[in-house]
């Protein structure tokens, strides 16, 4: 008889990339064949699934994460980082090989910032090293892109167990088409539709990816100017908010989980894309990715008193393009974030 290995209940599971992030901080970003000197360098926990959760666990969420490191002073860093936020982690450790790292060149003038990184091979997760179990119990899955086959595995089993899956996407890795067949909330950076659909049009790319993946809800990020999001019927465009920014490491991480807090709240999508937006605009006023991770009181003021950025889209733009997809693409009924897929 098969017998349910008893785990405990959480809110949210995370399955992906950690980095240990060197945050260096230029005056300027340095022209070629040139020499800068740096004002300031840290070492700091990143990753995108690993921030997200953080941030989840630190608004009040019951957590799990589940990610790959190696046998190195990175690897043990970001155990204890995990252990001093109260997250529940399963480490899968590769043996003589060395955790993900990332050197982040931050521009001071405008706190946009560069990645540089490096990831052993070994240290990617494979299917094999998932336990079906660590989904038991939970109301969503977090996964990126990088290790599309692990990711793909776990929506798998979160599909069959009707848990709704989240994804991260920023750049077009093998397997990803897969990995959306699963995938009900896929949150991209702006220029991934394009990568994917080839479609440069962003208002033509977001509804043809949800179609052709029957999406619940496609969002696309943009920077400073916030997000935009496509149902099946309507386009969303949430502005971004007026910040001092100092380092954008990690916003589109912190984006992705009070994406996932408000989902698990029940608000409607604008809601939650807002809160989502003004969470991510507070990461950019400190250093790392981790840099602030605020308060629900401070993100909930913030959404209130903030300036907002100008818009990306016209209103005329959203409402003929949602008329053209429409047309392109009937019979896709939008659901609202609580309707089961």
């Amino acid at each position: 008889m098969n017998r349910r290995r008893k785990v405990p209940r959480v809110d949210v599971v995370g399955i992906g990339i950690n980095a240990t992030d060197t945050i260096i901080l230029l005056p300027h970003f340095p022209a070629s064949d040139s020499k800068v000197e740096l004002l300031s360098a840290d070492t700091k926990p990143g990753g995108q699934v690993a921030s997200a959760i953080v941030a989840c666990q630190r608004w009040g969420l019951r957590t799990r994460y589940v990610g790959k490191i190696g046998d190195d002073p990175a690897g043990k860093f970001q155990v204890r980082e995990m252990a001093r936020e109260g997250v529940e982690a399963h480490w899968i450790k590769a043996a003589n090989s060395s955790s993900q790292t990332s050197f982040i060149l931050v521009d001071a003038r405008t706190g946009e910032r560069t990645v540089l990184w490096k990831r052993d091979p070994r240290v990617a997760i494979a299917p094999s090293d998932l336990r079906r179990h660590w989904l038991q119990g939970c109301r969503a899955l977090l996964v990126d892109g990088h290790d599309t086959a692990a990711s793909t595995q776990a929506a798998r089993w979160a599909r069959d167990e009707r848990i709704p899956v989240i994804a991260d996407l920023d750049n077009l890795y093998p397997g990803v088409k897969a990995l959306l067949k699963c995938v009900d909330f896929p949150i991209t950076s702006k220029d991934f539709p394009s990568r994917l659909t080839g479609e440069q049009n962003l208002l033509k790319s977001l509804p043809q990816i949800h179609a052709e993946f029957k999406c619940r809800l496609t969002t696309a990020t943009l920077g400073s100017l916030g997000a935009i999001a496509w149902d099946g019927e309507r386009f969303f465009l949430v502005r971004g908010f007026k910040v001092r920014a100092i380092d954008t490491t990690g916003a589109g991480d912190i984006f992705h989980a009070g994406f996932i807090y408000g989902f698990l709240q029940g608000w409607s999508f604008e809601v939650i894309l807002e809160f989502s937006n003004a969470a991510a605009a507070f990461n950019c006023t400190a250093f790392g990715a981790r840099g602030r991770i605020a308060s629900l009181a401070e993100i909930d003021n913030l959404r209130r008193t903030a300036a907002r950025s100008k818009r990306a889209f016209t209103s005329k733009q959203l409402l003929e393009a949602s008329q053209t997809a429409i047309r392109k693409f009937p019979g896709l009924r939008p659901r609202s974030a609580n309707n089961d897929k």
